[in-house]
């Protein structure tokens, strides 16, 4: 995150640049956060039965969250137009940041999917009221509640991506996109940009952010009864791959 908020602020300040691509460099768009170090962000010690660590405090949850969350909140008011480039695997924190770009492209057969959400979460997800807008209530508690994935042809059918395309023509089409969006001036899209987030502000999606934040807090507070699986007590006694 540090490092994709150290190229966005570089991006930022280029008048030269008009469009900032969101792309994976390696075999997928984002397989979401480190499922090794869910809980440790938060400074809970190694989970290991020996480390006496008590949990953390909510202070401390809500820290690390509020700063999570104010990523989101940087693409999302990013002054350029922001394009998501979609392939292979698009899960969890992935499909949040595809969800704040302006324009989203997908691989036909990309793997899109909420697959964090059956850990515990269930809908508590920082951008929700901004998914909400893109497909319904329904469709987003259906893809929320059952963590099950969608392809990229799905995707566009619902309104989560603007365009499916084959996925070797996904760069070639993605850059096509871009160069349409740089024929505009740079005022236009500036003043363009301004507009669309005073749009969304009247529309409330800019609480996503705080309700983000407090939602994903609670969310890793949660209390399991014993007949409910429990992801950080299972890595725990088995490991990361068995969980």
């Amino acid at each position: 995150s540090e490092d994709m908020l150290a190229a966005l602020t570089e991006a930022e300040e280029d008048d030269d640049v008009k469009v900032v691509i969101f792309k994976g460099a390696g075999r997928c768009f984002s397989t979401g956060y480190d499922l090794s170090r869910v809980y440790y962000v938060y400074g809970a010690g190694t989970g290991k039965e020996e480390d006496k660590t008590r949990r953390p405090s909510q202070r401390a949850r809500l820290k690390y969250d509020l700063w999570r969350s104010g990523t989101l909140r940087r693409i999302y008011h990013c002054p350029k137009v922001t394009i998501a480039q979609i392939h292979s695997y698009c899960v969890g924190g992935g499909l949040y940041v595809a969800l704040c770009c302006d324009l989203a492209l997908a691989a036909e057969d990309a793997k899109i999917s909420h697959m964090e959400q059956r850990l515990v979460f269930s809908g508590a997800l920082y951008v929700l009221p901004i998914e909400i807008m893109h497909i319904g209530p329904k469709k987003s508690r259906e893809l929320l509640l059952t963590g099950k994935t969608i392809d990229g042809n799905e995707a566009e059918r619902i309104g989560l991506v603007n365009k499916a395309v084959p996925v070797d023509k996904l760069e070639e089409e993605t850059k096509k996109l871009a160069t349409t969006v740089t024929l505009l001036p740079r005022d236009g899209i500036a003043i363009g940009k301004a507009m669309a987030q005073l749009a969304y502000d009247s529309l409330g999606l800019n609480a996503s952010f705080s309700q983000g934040y407090l939602g994903h807090t609670m969310a890793t507070n949660v209390r399991f009864e014993p007949d409910e699986f429990n992801f950080l007590k299972t890595r725990r006694d088995l490991g990361l791959k068995d969980a």
